[in-house]
């Protein structure tokens, strides 16, 4: 008798290949071992599989069984009653299987495995080697359980034989109604209340480099389908690699995912009895308590996660170097000005020599600065090539007394690797992430690099157009040798789920060259800063990319403008703003999507907290402290303790009015531009930054209602579609200036160093507007209704920005209609005739000209005339008169 069987708790890819396996055995039994995921016994109950009649184990004679076929199955404790045939001689074991060969695998005389994403997939392959066409029905139930196994063929275990087979099977006629309606299910109310804890509990631990998650909860009864919860949570949080555990009742339910190839989770959940794929896995434990398992699951994943990391995992790059006959002063200014502890020393192209702080300072004590670093320098030194080991690394560190170490390919520099390198990446070992923060690299405050795989969150969250792109950045990278990233607000928005388009790349290379290159291959221009080392790729439609080579910027004195020199990646990161903003995604192709964290920049995203990357970053750039302001509001965020503090300092120091006007006017043209431009100036008045502006200049409650005013009164222009552009932060800049004088408002124009054409609005016009707004208010306190003219000459020749400061300003309500009458209809008011039409009836050039117009113009917006033949009428009456 042949008995074809699967594992415990079926799933659909049981059922597909059991149903497939059926048309290579056409007499054998169909036999479930136990019992069944919700979905397949839904599907059994609704379908017509009685015409397959499939068994029970209870209904099988185990003695009259010679021949057993496992599918998707190949482990003894996962077959249930069929266990005990397999010490059988007489029984033979044919094995249809895509889970890894461990070794506990049970082995077969006929075997057909392939590590491919579903068992299914291995039987329909064999039904196109074979020739044999599957009924419709057959095609939906394999179609079932294939979907199912590769997550709708979504899942990273997913192979091109996987789509080759759901091809084959849809052209025999799989119905993927059936599939979306058996496969598409809703939680139960329990699952819901589980997921909320697994998501409550869920943390974050880094092990050997690689981030891993782990939740648990602990209920009374059973809930069905755990392991949907596992990927739910995954995409829910955006996690490569998860483990969940559920304790129901008397056990404990281990489900692991993982998409990550260091992450073996097959592997680590045998260590509890169970198994799976390398990506999918599950266990259950009843012989140890939830705090006993996850206390163990920590101890294994350190033995199961394997990352092996090498020196071109760790090293710095590109290198900055001292020739041998440079002197010691020279060495000192340098390890100075970038803060290294150590350089190595060349002669040519060759590695000579290290040159430490420590000998440097000991060679200024004793005043021997003018010394060639060829009689100082350490030439007794150790050095590994990319491929060395983190362990040889450490024994030379160790056994030499190096501070660093010199990678070299093909005897060129290549990088280095530090102590605090190692250092980093042995914490990164044995703590979780954020437990602890380590001094930096460079500076203060750099922490150990985290990895995260960001593929599905670009493919969920951008435009087709602009994954084809990014996918394109990194092609041409790997074209020419170098490193392609994106930086800044791209990726601190898209782990925020917020819409964000402008893309910034770093290029650990010549940023230009990449650009150029970029610009032959596509429809696009670029326009290059060769001071930088930065460039823009301009598309036909306006839509543009920076490029800029990955650099290091140092200050000569507070508020300096940077000096820049082309540098690694994470020096690049370093000379950023806020945490926030150094987050990056590799493009290139072997490493698409993977998110590098130097500096802590998710774990502040998750704090919502803006944080600094050293304690002198407002002091050598104290434009940041409005950055700080202008992020803090437009996120949600809050300032740091630590920042705080280290704001108030700067400011206290006087250090913002060092940096000049244009860069302080910059700054507060883009806090200006915001949604949020409230918050942000009562943040500046309580940080005393408006001083800065001007020593009188204030935001108190009253400054706030008029804000609020030029907001509803700029809204209400924006609902008119007019298509007319204003800019809306030269509106709240004279809302800022408001309670100045005409006298202070030039001062502070001064201080800002405002453009002539600003100054000039701020000036004669802000003076016209003011005293019109008056006059009309005036006016309109004796209760006359003023004319249309009237109105139109009150307020002609103001801009719109001016116009709605000024129905912002004006608390009077007939004078806010009587401005928005005239920014709707009368400004656009203009007479037909000109100058010709008074020489055509007799009337000399002259000043009297602009009377007759004037009056014309009248009467128009009056409305008492309405074409070009009444205006031609009215002048003719008017030169007649002059003429009298």
């Amino acid at each position: 008798m042949d008995v074809i069987t699967t594992h415990l708790n079926a799933d659909f890819d049981c059922l597909g290949a059991m149903i497939a396996a059926r048309r290579f055995y056409p007499d054998a039994a169909l036999v479930f071992p136990g019992g069944q995921e919700r979905g397949l016994r839904d599907f059994l109950l609704q379908s017509t599989l009685y015409a397959y009649d499939i068994k029970r184990v209870k209904d099988i004679d185990l003695d009259s069984v010679t021949r057993l076929i496992l599918v998707d199955v190949r482990h003894a404790r996962r077959i249930g009653a069929f266990a005990e045939l397999l010490s059988r001689d007489d029984v033979e074991l044919h094995i249809y299987d895509h889970h890894p060969v461990d070794d506990n695998s049970l082995r077969g005389s006929i075997e057909h495995v392939e590590e491919v994403g579903a068992t299914t997939t291995v039987m329909a392959q064999l039904f196109m080697e074979r020739g044999i066409e599957p009924t419709a029905d057959e095609a939906t139930m394999m179609m079932l359980g294939l979907y199912e196994d590769t997550g709708n063929l979504l899942f990273s275990s997913t192979t091109t034989n996987d789509y080759e087979a759901a091809a084959f099977l849809l052209q025999h006629g799989a119905n993927l109604h059936t599939v979306a309606d058996f496969l598409i299910r809703e939680m139960t109310s329990e699952q819901v209340i589980l997921l909320n804890e697994l998501i409550k509990s869920c943390r974050r631990i880094t092990i050997n480099g690689v981030e891993i998650a782990i939740a648990h909860a602990s209920i009374d009864h059973y809930v069905i389908e755990v392991a949907s919860l596992a990927h739910k949570l995954m995409d829910i949080e955006n996690l490569n690699a998860l483990v969940i555990a559920v304790r129901m009742e008397d056990r404990i339910f281990l489900v692991a995912r993982s998409r990550l190839p260091e992450v073996n989770v097959g592997d680590l959940l045998q260590e509890f009895g169970g198994g799976g794929h390398a990506y999918a896995a599950s266990a259950t434990v009843r012989d140890l308590t939830l705090v006993q398992l996850l206390d163990q699951l920590e101890q294994r994943l350190g033995q199961h996660v394997r990352f092996r990391c090498e020196a071109r995992h760790l090293m710095s790059a590109p290198v900055k170097t001292l020739p041998r006959h440079a002197t010691v002063q020279q060495a000192r200014d340098l390890l100075t000005r970038y803060n290294f502890n150590a350089v190595p020393v060349v002669d040519g192209q060759a590695v000579v020599g290290l040159i430490t702080r420590q000998v440097v300072e000991r060679a200024a004590h004793h005043h021997l600065l003018h010394l060639d670093l060829g009689d100082v320098m350490n030439s007794d030194f150790t050095v590994a090539a990319p491929s060395t080991s983190l362990e040889e690394l450490q024994n030379a560190m160790v056994a030499h007394g190096q501070r660093i170490v010199p990678v070299l390919e093909n005897a060129e520099l290549v990088g280095v690797v530090t102590r605090t390198d190692l250092l980093h990446h042995m914490i990164g070992d044995t703590q979780t992430a954020g437990e602890h923060r380590l001094a930096a690299e460079v500076g203060q405050g750099s922490a150990r690099l985290k990895r995260r795989n960001l593929s599905r969150l670009l493919e969920a969250q951008l435009p087709k157009s602009i994954r084809a792109m990014l996918h394109r950045f990194g092609e041409i990278g790997d074209s020419l040798g170098v490193r392609v990233y994106l930086v800044g607000g791209f990726v601190r928005d898209l782990l925020m789920r917020q819409e964000n388009l402008d893309i910034d790349l770093v290029v650990e290379g010549d940023g230009i060259a990449f650009a150029e290159t970029f610009a032959r291959t596509c429809e696009c221009r670029v326009r290059s800063h060769q001071k930088f080392g930065t460039a823009v790729l301009i598309f036909p439609d306006d839509f543009k990319v920076d490029v800029a080579s990955a650099r290091i910027e140092f200050y000569d004195r507070p508020a300096a403008l940077p000096r820049v020199e082309y540098a690694s990646l994470r020096h690049d990161l370093y000379r950023r703003d806020f945490s926030i903003n150094t987050l990056t995604i590799a493009l290139n192709q072997a490493e698409f999507g993977q998110l590098l964290d130097f500096f802590n920049g998710q774990r502040d995203i998750k704090e919502k907290s803006i944080r600094v990357l050293h304690n002198l970053s407002f002091i050598e750039d104290p434009t940041r402290v409005f950055r700080a302001i202008r992020f803090e509001q437009r996120i949600g965020f809050r300032i740091g303790r630590q920042t705080e503090r280290l704001l108030r300092s700067a400011v206290r120091m006087g250090l913002v009015k060092k940096v000049g006007g244009v860069r302080i006017f910059n700054e507060l043209l883009h806090i200006l531009s915001e949604n949020q431009v409230i918050s942000a100036l009562h943040r500046m008045q309580q940080f005393e930054l408006l001083a800065f502006v001007h020593p009188e200049l204030h935001f108190d409650e009253r400054s706030g209602e008029l804000f609020k005013a030029a907001g509803r009164t700029c809204n209400w222009f924006d609902l008119l579609y007019t298509g007319e552009e204003y800019r809306r932060w030269l509106v709240n800049l004279l809302c800022l200036f408001d309670a100045l004088s005409l006298r202070g408002v030039a001062r502070a124009c001064r201080q800002l160093a405002l453009k002539p054409k600003y100054r000039q609005l701020f000036s004669e016009e802000l003076a016209q507007g003011r005293k019109a707004l008056m006059t009309a208010e005036k006016s309109l306190m004796k209760g006359r209704e003023p004319s249309a003219s009237q109105i139109y000459h009150w307020f002609s020749g103001l801009s719109l920005e001016m116009l709605l400061y000024l129905m912002a300003r004006s608390g009077d309500d007939s004078a806010r209609r009587c401005l928005s009458h005239y920014v709707t209809h009368l400004r656009q008011v203009r007479i037909e005739i000109d100058g010709n039409d008074l020489q055509q009836l007799g009337f000399a050039p002259g000043p009297g000209y602009q009377d007759i117009f004037r009056q014309v113009l009248d009467a128009r917006l009056n409305g008492q005339i309405n074409s070009r033949e009444e205006e031609i009428a009215l002048a003719r009456g008017l030169v007649d008169a002059v003429d009298k």
